[in-house]
């Protein structure tokens, strides 16, 4: 083959193989790939400055079942006291339809989050999806409910029927409970407690309900959001939020949290 021949195929060969790149680019991108992830990989994303600068949390709920307004403003105190994000941080609130079905598993819920959720995680821009549940868990029982669960690396679901049903004798508790919930689901998204097996203070892991804080007075602690009927007088008697205990501050602050 001479000289000429050689640079000929090269070119083809150039051209071919940049014609499959061209292709695949056209491939259509999941825009919610990023957000299917599993619970605590976006830890750090969440409290750092690194990779996200900016944060939008989606806060979606029903007409017939509304967070009250006290818990959100409390939940982005929270969030605001935390979150290391130069751009800023966004709470966007949106009514959708009582999604039908009730009491829901989580593969229904992850299936009302793919029909509803709008904002998602691009660019340097985080997303964060919260939908108050206008149905119970299907994990209830008679003893326990469930108040909310984390469950995908940016999605939360507050059981906010359940919420209002569970203290509709006392309602003037349920904004703290709401908030708690809303608060301790945030908490394991930023990966507490040792989700990810990365926490400076494991120690601190409750060995009888793991993922949890071992402190009763920790806003992680297993009971806060899971509750059986009977710890409702801790609350009555709490009437406040539950704060972060010590080790679990500074297992945030090490992934780059305020």
């Amino acid at each position: 083959m001479n000289h000429r021949k050689i640079v000929l195929l090269l070119f083809l060969l150039l051209m071919a193989g940049g014609g499959c790149s061209d292709d695949e680019s056209s491939v259509p991108v999941d825009p919610g790939a990023a957000n299917n992830q599993p619970l605590g990989t976006s830890a750090e994303d969440i409290l750092s400055e690194g990779d996200f600068t900016k944060l939008t949390i989606e806060l979606v709920y029903t007409n017939s079942f509304r967070p009250e307004p006290s818990s959100v403003l409390g939940f982005q105190n929270f969030i605001n006291g935390l979150v290391n994000k130069p751009g800023g941080v966004a709470f966007v609130e949106r009514v959708i339809a009582d999604q039908a079905g009730a009491p829901f598993s989580i593969e229904e819920i992850r299936a009302i989050e793919q029909a509803n959720r709008t904002v998602f995680t691009e660019d340097d821009h985080l997303g964060i999806y919260v939908f108050f549940s206008n149905g119970a868990s299907s994990n209830d029982t008679q003893n326990t409910v469930t108040l909310g669960t984390a469950y995908r690396n940016t999605s939360i679901v507050i059981y906010q029927k359940t919420l209002e049903f569970i203290t509709q004798s006392e309602p003037e508790i349920l904004p703290i409970l709401e908030q708690t919930t809303l608060n301790h689901e945030m908490g394991h998204l930023m990966g507490l407690v040792n989700i990810q097996n990365d926490d400076i203070h494991a120690v601190h892991e409750d060995p009888q309900a793991e993922k949890h804080c071992i402190h009763e007075d920790c806003l992680m602690y297993f009971d806060a959001t899971d509750v059986g009927r009977q710890m409702l007088q801790r609350w009555t008697q709490l009437r406040a939020v539950p704060e972060l205990e010590i080790q679990c501050l500074e297992d945030l602050q090490f992934k780059g949290a305020l």
